[in-house]
């Protein structure tokens, strides 16, 4: 038998909203290595235009710009190399951590975001269409991406980080539910 607190609850009384588990299976772990590099291009890419940037406006002595901003352009790189490099180094953890993926007979179900989560879960019976990608990066590493598409662009869903074998398997199981489901609803 459960125990019940007396008093009255901080939130007026209210009951608590049903709390999501998290879906069964992480992605694979190379996932992290792909999502490192692609950071890691990104940043490379920012840092880059941040030094010529900082170049520039240092050598061509801008009056169209406030001194002050002038003064300190030369910064510019470092802030720039300092998010790169925590976003190169934490992000692709922390996304692997948060990342997660689980089909069940009637649902494909995911979780992710960083700050905010989103869980998701789109009814096999919905789905349209399931794609299979490899980007360059994903190919290197032996990765690919499914996308579990409905009518509804909010009903769609991505599972990124799969291994090539796992991914063509459940991409080709979803698309043979789907289909089934579909034509014993007419």
């Amino acid at each position: 038998m459960t125990s019940v607190r007396r008093g009255r609850r901080r939130d007026g009384g209210r009951p608590h909203p049903p709390r999501l588990r998290p879906p069964e299976h992480r992605v694979s772990p190379r996932a992290i290595a792909q999502w490192a590099i692609e950071y890691l291009l990104l940043w490379g890419l920012a840092f880059g235009l941040a030094l010529g940037v900082a170049a520039w406006v240092g050598d061509a002595g801008l009056d169209a710009l406030p001194a002050w901003l002038t003064g300190r352009i030369g910064w510019l790189p470092y802030i720039v190399g300092a998010a790169g490099l925590l976003m190169v180094t934490v992000a692709p953890v922390w996304r692997y951590r948060v990342h997660r993926w689980e089909v069940s007979s009637d649902v494909v179900y995911t979780r992710t975001g960083w700050f905010s989560r989103e869980w998701l879960l789109v009814p096999v019976g919905r789905i349209q269409t399931v794609d299979s990608k490899q980007g360059l990066i994903e190919r290197m590493l032996g990765l690919a991406t499914i996308e579990v598409n409905t009518a509804s662009h909010t009903g769609s869903s991505e599972l990124s980080g799969l291994p090539v074998s796992a991914a063509t398997r459940l991409a080709e199981d979803l698309a043979h539910r789907a289909h089934d489901l579909r034509d014993d609803a007419t």
